[in-house]
């Protein structure tokens, strides 16, 4: 049923990639308080998440490995997650802590999901920052 979207989905992916870090950069100046921006990564991760319960039930758990370890491509695949994955972690480290959450139940989350757990994380951290600026 998916497998005609496989050529696809990576233009459609590269496209919403493109337009999210372009947006920020020529859309107008707009003051938009990025703490409220949490369910957008949640969307995400959610998404995210579906498609990969598809891949893991049309191609198993060892798909992934099998993925990275069968071309020079697919090792620089695999470096390239890991590198923008840690780069991610290491810049929202300090920003979980001072939101107040435990960084060893995210770091196992990111540790064994990739970008879902991040992609939690981040929405976590925004959310919980959305309530620190509410007026109560």
């Amino acid at each position: 049923m998916f497998a005609q979207l496989y050529p696809v989905l990576p233009i459609v992916a590269a496209a919403l990639f493109l337009a999210a870090i372009a947006a920020p950069v020529l859309a107008p100046r707009r003051v938009v308080d990025p703490a409220r921006l949490w369910p957008l990564p949640l969307a995400a991760s959610v998404l995210f998440l579906g498609w990969t319960l598809h891949a893991v039930a049309a191609g198993g758990l060892a798909g992934v490995w099998d993925a990275h370890v069968r071309s020079a491509w697919g090792n620089q695949v695999w470096f390239d997650l890991l590198m923008a994955v840690g780069l991610a972690w290491g810049l929202l480290l300090p920003r979980i802590q001072r939101a107040g959450m435990r960084p060893v139940p995210w770091l196992i989350a990111v540790a064994t999901t990739g970008c879902i757990g991040l992609y939690l994380m981040l929405s976590r951290c925004l959310f919980l920052e959305s309530r620190r600026s509410d007026p109560a």
